[in-house]
């Protein structure tokens, strides 16, 4: 399988997704925004992954590639290839598929639950409640065609799924202990007390088995995203 990652900061990585994709074999190349715009043919590409990242996706006049980037989304949801998109990544698909991106109520960082909104199969179900990692300060209405699969106290839209090979996730499940702290060192003056935003000591109080369990729902929602459709 050839995956292709479209990463716009350096410290924002495939996290425990990496090792997954090894395991199965996977061909992973990059479009590194931050270093090169160039993106594939998409012919060459079996399943990509849009990553998070600082920026908005509403900032094209001061980064023109971010249109060229929604356009390959757009073209490849058409063509059916499979698409996941984190944080900025969902905002992405949302704002290639013609949906609003704007700032949320409030800004998300921490530890906070996510609940699943009742969806029909086969959409990717999530657990009732958990508690996953975010850090985001936009948000997104859902794109046409869009189901809902998850929300919070603080932002309505966390998860959405297209068919049966798109899903926008506005949290991350990918995080490992080392890819939270590159994005708390990196992004740290973001951290301004608030009743959704975690101090950096809480932030780094989470315990393994926190990461372990979102890493594990993120092999889950992988598996699913890339099963074939009966």
């Amino acid at each position: 399988m050839n995956v292709h990652i479209l990463q716009h900061v350096p410290f924002e990585g495939l996290g425990s997704m990496e090792p997954w994709l090894l395991a199965r074999d996977s061909r992973i190349s990059y479009t590194r925004f931050f270093e090169s715009c160039s993106l594939p043919d998409l012919a060459t590409v079996d399943f990509i992954i849009a990553m998070g990242g600082p920026m908005s996706v509403n900032d094209e006049a001061e980064l023109p590639w971010l249109a060229d980037e929604k356009q390959f989304i757009h073209t490849a949801i058409q063509r059916g290839v499979p698409v996941l998109g984190i944080c900025l990544g969902a905002q992405l698909i949302a704002s290639a598929l013609g949906a609003r991106v704007y700032a949320g109520r409030q800004r998300e960082i921490g530890w906070f639950d996510i609940k699943a909104v009742p969806s029909p199969e086969p959409t990717f179900q999530f657990p009732h409640t958990t508690s996953v990692f975010h850090w985001h300060g936009e948000t997104f209405d859902l794109p046409d065609h869009a189901v809902r699969l998850a929300s919070s106290a603080a932002c309505e839209n966390q998860a959405f799924q297209i068919g049966s090979n798109v899903i926008g996730l506005q949290f991350h499940l990918e995080t490992t202990p080392a890819s939270a702290d590159a994005i708390i060192t990196h992004c740290r003056n973001e951290l301004i007390e608030d009743t959704f935003v975690q101090s950096e000591a809480a932030l780094r109080a989470a315990e393994p088995a926190a990461y372990d369990r979102i890493n594990a729902l993120m092999g889950e929602l992988l598996e699913h995203l890339l099963s074939p459709v009966d």
